[in-house]
């Protein structure tokens, strides 16, 4: 029996670093365009129509809630139309969305546009890229989300501040428009070319597999396992808070440091998570997925406590630089966990009922903090309940069930 050759997933020669190249685009875009960007939309689109604030915001809203079901069937669509064909689906779905809201005359358009991102988040968003990553690697896992996970924050740090810059320049509907094109431009050909299964993996299965197909397992038997519930409630409640504090940061900032060093602890806080994920991504491989999360959690809590306790701005800068040096990871744990202990037949599964779930409880994170802001009159009560949410989610991730949904031949062995 001659025994398979070993795959040396560190060599810059690996097909699945370009897998990887082609999953930070479409994080790039996506979150750009379908998160990051929204706040450009809202002003532009106020300005340009005179629509009220509350039409557009819940015409986001709508599409968070429509995404959050639709990635339950991630692995339904994967097993029917297959991988490259879900990508395509998505990425017309996201530039249509786009060209839509530059030509949008009427509210029904409107929330056409943002049901078609809702799509465009099923074919292009975190589910499918941590499903295809985690069909290329096993020893660098963790470094390739990582590195992917990256072109989401990336995608705020640099398409909306181009937008903005376009949108001044040549107007809003122009800008659109061409950053549309320059997103075909550059994902489209990186699909085609470097999207795709390894060779002799079971495109169901989610895992690399060795040729017979493994039992895909259901969605009542994930949500049936313990290890399942205690990785996505403490996801859920940490997004739930982080969501709340990324919207609220600026306002509450303000009034302390000025808006100018607000807005430098916006700049700060992305960039330290762009930071943080690469730097977890060179040893999570070797880490504790579960200790490594609520460490990073807890890290959360402990820098929004000290930043309640000061009105330095140096100290409320290097709060917002720890803050975010953990938050771009809070979504790269959930695949490891899920691949280590659930198991890969099962791994699209689990992956889009928990971003279904995280993403539906931490959509109420904004307005949970605004309304305890609301009824105490200052933002200390509401960010000490993300505090609290914060490490209550540590210590849920550190429990470790006995039952596993794994089985014997969802995943070889690494040679």
């Amino acid at each position: 029996m001659i025994a398979a050759p070993r795959i040396d997933e560190s060599s810059p020669y690996y097909r699945g670093w370009r897998v990887v190249l082609a999953c930070f685009l479409m994080a790039f875009f996506m979150f750009g365009f379908g998160l990051y960007g929204q706040g450009v939309y809202l002003a532009e689109l106020q300005r340009a129509h005179g629509w009220p604030g509350t039409l557009i915001s819940a015409a986001s809203t709508f599409s968070f809630l429509l995404t959050s079901v639709l990635v339950i069937f991630t692995d339904d669509l994967l097993e029917r139309i297959g991988l490259r064909a879900l990508i395509l689906c998505g990425l017309s779905a996201l530039g249509a969305s786009t060209v839509l809201l530059a030509l949008v005359q009427t509210p029904w358009q409107l929330y056409l546009a943002y049901a078609l991102m809702s799509v465009g988040w099923t074919g292009m968003g975190t589910v499918v890229i941590a499903t295809v990553l985690n069909s290329w690697f096993e020893q660098r896992r963790g470094l390739a989300l990582s590195l992917a996970f990256n072109g989401a924050t990336c995608g705020g740090i640099i398409l909306v501040p181009l937008l903005l810059s376009l949108t001044g320049s040549i107007g809003f509907r122009p800008a659109m428009l061409t950053a549309t094109l320059a997103m075909m431009v550059l994902v489209l050909p990186a699909v085609v070319t470097f999207i795709g299964w390894p060779a002799g993996m079971v495109p169901a299965a989610g895992g690399r597999s060795s040729g017979s197909s493994a039992p895909v397992r259901s969605r009542k038997a994930v949500l049936a396992n313990a290890a399942f519930w205690t990785m996505v409630l403490p996801i859920a409640l940490a997004l739930l808070a982080q969501m709340g504090f990324i919207v609220h940061q600026v306002t509450f900032l303000e009034p302390l440091i000025g808006r100018s060093a607000a807005g430098l602890a916006v700049t700060i806080m992305a960039a330290m998570a762009i930071v943080g994920r690469l730097s977890l991504g060179l040893f999570v491989d070797r880490l504790d997925a579960r200790l490594a999360c609520a460490v990073s959690m807890t890290s959360q809590a402990a820098a929004l406590f000290v930043a309640l306790q000061s009105t330095s701005p140096t100290v409320l800068l290097a709060c917002c630089a720890v803050y975010g040096f953990s938050m771009g990871n809070i979504i790269t744990f959930p695949p490891l966990i899920i691949q280590r202990e659930i198991g890969a037949s099962a791994f699209a599964t689990a992956v889009g009922l928990g971003t279904s779930i995280s993403g539906i409880v931490s959509a109420f994170g904004p307005g949970l903090v605004g309304l305890v802001r609301s009824l105490t009159g200052n933002y200390t009560t509401a960010f000490a309940l993300c505090v609290v949410l914060n490490l209550v989610a540590a210590g849920i991730v550190l429990w470790r069930p006995r039952r596993r949904l794994q089985d014997s031949h969802t995943l070889s062995p690494s040679p």
